[in-house]
């Protein structure tokens, strides 16, 4: 079964940088896109960062100019290199595969002082 796993979260003080990782368990990421989720408690899941297959990428407007998403497909993975960092920027950052609908576990992160 197919998986994916994210680490790199933490704790980092606002201003900060963390790079967050997503490893697939198998030879998934082809062309397809791959995205990036966030989650802050008691609020709805929503889209941080898109990279397609050709390396072609979209940002929310909330972390455009700060975040950064990359692909090695042969290594099966996908980062989000997140400068910045504002306390709102804080959730559980989740991975997915578009085209099969997989998501990650998550990793938390948390931006406070």
């Amino acid at each position: 079964q197919v998986q994916l796993v994210e680490s790199g979260g933490g704790l980092v003080q606002p201003g900060g940088s963390l790079r967050l990782s997503c490893a697939a368990s198998g030879s998934i990421f082809g062309p397809y896109n791959m995205y990036w989720y966030r989650q802050a408690p008691g609020k709805q899941r929503e889209f941080v960062a898109r990279i397609g297959g050709s390396g072609d990428t979209k940002f929310a407007d909330s972390v455009k100019g700060r975040f950064t998403i990359s692909r090695d497909n042969a290594k099966n993975t996908v980062h989000l290199q997140m400068d910045s960092l504002k306390p709102e920027d804080t959730a559980v950052y989740y991975c997915h595969h578009g085209a099969y609908n997989i998501w990650g576990r998550g990793t938390q992160v948390t931006v406070s002082s």
